[in-house]
């Protein structure tokens, strides 16, 4: 599938916001329109260093995935680190190598920062994505906590 991926523009709120709350439903989450708001707010903002936010556009411009990623210091590096918050892909379209070329773009982000890490998460039950993330990434050993 021949699609462009780019970062999030002004314009693509329409396109944005039903995937990013797909995306939210698909873990069974959900977040009131103030936090929705500020994200696309901090996805779009000229602050490279917080969050950029990229997506797929198919042939006919509508967006088909979307990828969210931060960038931060670390205490165990002098460069950045690069976290894949978000990656989502249209369910209709999937298992077409977007999410890979997503996944591709977000290493093109951080190795334009010289970042020395790209990581991310996903739930145990996420299969599917799995199989894409254990061809593009190695699987770390660490369990992840919450407060």
């Amino acid at each position: 599938m021949s699609i462009t991926i780019r970062h999030l523009e002004t314009g693509d709120r329409a396109g944005w916001e039903p995937l990013f709350r797909g995306y939210l439903e698909f873990y069974k989450s959900s977040l009131n329109d103030d936090v929705i708001d500020e994200t696309w707010a901090r996805l779009i903002s000229d602050d490279p260093q917080f969050h950029v936010g990229l997506c797929a556009i198919e042939p006919g411009g509508n967006l088909i995935g979307i990828a969210h990623i931060i960038f931060h210091r670390s205490t165990w590096s002098k460069s950045y680190y690069c976290y894949l918050e978000d990656l989502f892909v249209t369910p209709d379209v999937r298992a077409k190598g977007i999410g890979r070329q997503l996944v591709d773009a977000v290493y093109v982000e951080a190795d334009v920062r010289e970042c020395t890490r790209t990581y991310w998460a996903t739930q145990e039950f996420n299969y599917r994505a799995r199989g894409l993330y254990d061809q593009v990434a190695t699987k770390s050993p660490f369990l992840q906590y919450r407060r």
